[in-house]
């Protein structure tokens, strides 16, 4: 393909298109897996016509095979079926068509299929991405419900039906496109993202009403079970198939049995919620009559007492205490005068008695020199001596004669 070319001298598309056949012509045969999206078996023809399609992604190819090659296993193949094929690539120059001729079709089983699924199961379940603890709860009462499912499918009128019987005023956003086939994946996949995408979409659910293996296949597609693990709304999964559970029922945030099921679980049923309420209503209205009668048994039990009935009663008591300490205590007080006061005249008689003024009104008298001494002994004075003689009613001067 290395030529040299220009714009003065360009190369013919006859001459391109040999060239390209030339290099895909080297080039060996190759085995191909894909989904029969279209099969033309023309009466008469040799030659049968297909149309390969990879089931993740948006990419198909054409395939030519002899009939004697495809009526090998034309029993078991139609369109939608997966296959395996053994082909070389081929370049029809005239129409500039690239092709693969088929010399082998190789149907895949569903144990074959199974087994891939189950090597991808364990290859994202060690990622994390089945881990319960990244999934997220449901809202008690989602306002608007995003639904994935097919166009006026069974599905989408069991969960519509039921939703709206348990719940009138829910509200859906509804995505409709293929669930099978290999226009699901892509589809769903967007219809989940978009979904995802809107703020007030609460809870999504994608739902099927069931299938064989092969119809399941987009669901456990890894592209979609992805999709959904990157999800920041709650997904629920409502494949409804028992036997084989497709991989998105683990990557989803609830797995419901049937799409009626998902329904159930999703939105709360009115006639029970108003039960629920009543009944808590009552509870609560008992708890509170309920503690008003102990309030009031034991506000009647405080009442009866005897200081609630006669609040003055226990400061009567008192007063009556208090008079009758008060004139204890004036008479203990009085006594203690009395004594005191008996005490202290009799200790004034007995002064009295023993003062020198009683023994001088007795006759006595006292004899002074005059420095102030008394005289007790005789050989105190000499004749001649001036002294004073104090008596009861005064003192006089007296001298000593020899």
């Amino acid at each position: 393909m290395a030529v040299n070319t220009s714009a003065d001298t360009p190369m013919p598309v006859g001459q391109v298109s040999r060239l390209i056949g030339g290099w895909i012509d080297r080039l060996g045969a190759v085995w191909v897996e894909g989904q029969i999206t279209q099969l033309s078996r023309r009466p008469g023809a040799g030659v049968v016509f297909l149309t390969l399609r990879d089931p993740s992604q948006d990419i198909s190819v054409s395939v030519t095979c002899f009939r004697q090659v495809f009526e090998q296993v034309a029993d078991v193949v139609g369109e939608g079926a997966r296959v395996v094929v053994l082909a070389k690539p081929e370049w029809y120059a005239p129409r500039g068509q690239l092709s693969l001729r088929a010399t082998e079709i190789r149907p895949v089983g569903v144990g074959e299929l199974l087994a891939r699924l189950e090597r991808l199961k364990k290859s994202l379940a060690e990622e994390g991405l089945f881990s319960a603890a990244r999934k997220k709860p449901l809202p008690f009462l989602p306002q608007l419900i995003g639904l994935v499912c097919g166009r006026a499918s069974a599905a989408e009128r069991d969960v519509l039906e039921n939703a709206r019987h348990r719940w009138p005023a829910v509200r859906f956003e509804v995505r409709n496109v293929p669930v099978q086939g290999v226009h699901a994946v892509p589809q769903v996949v967007g219809a989940v993202r978009e979904l995802d995408a809107m703020d007030e979409v609460d809870v999504i659910i994608v739902a099927r009403g069931g299938g064989s293996v092969e119809d399941l296949l987009p669901f456990s597609n890894e592209e979609l079970v992805r999709t959904v693990a990157s999800c920041r709304t709650p997904v629920v999964s409502a494949i409804g198939h028992e036997p084989d559970t497709p991989l998105l029922d683990y990557v989803a945030d609830l797995r419901a049995s049937t799409p009626t099921d998902a329904a159930k679980r999703v939105v709360p049923d009115v006639g029970e919620e108003y039960e629920r309420v009543r009944l808590l209503r009552n509870r609560a209205l008992r708890c509170v009559e309920g503690f008003l009668d102990r309030e009031e048994r034991g506000l009647a039990h405080a009442l009866s007492r005897p200081s609630m009935e006669d609040p003055h009663r226990m400061v009567d008591d008192r007063a009556d205490q208090v008079a009758a300490l008060l004139d204890r205590g004036r008479r203990t007080l009085g006594h203690l005068l009395d004594r005191a006061d008996s005490e202290l005249t009799h200790t004034r008689a007995r002064v009295v008695a023993l003062s020198p003024a009683a023994t001088l009104r007795r006759g006595y008298a006292v004899l002074q020199r005059a420095d102030g001494h008394v005289v007790r002994d005789p050989d105190d004075v000499t004749g001649g001596d001036a002294l004073r003689a104090r008596v009861a009613e005064g003192e006089f001067s007296v001298r000593v004669d020899t």
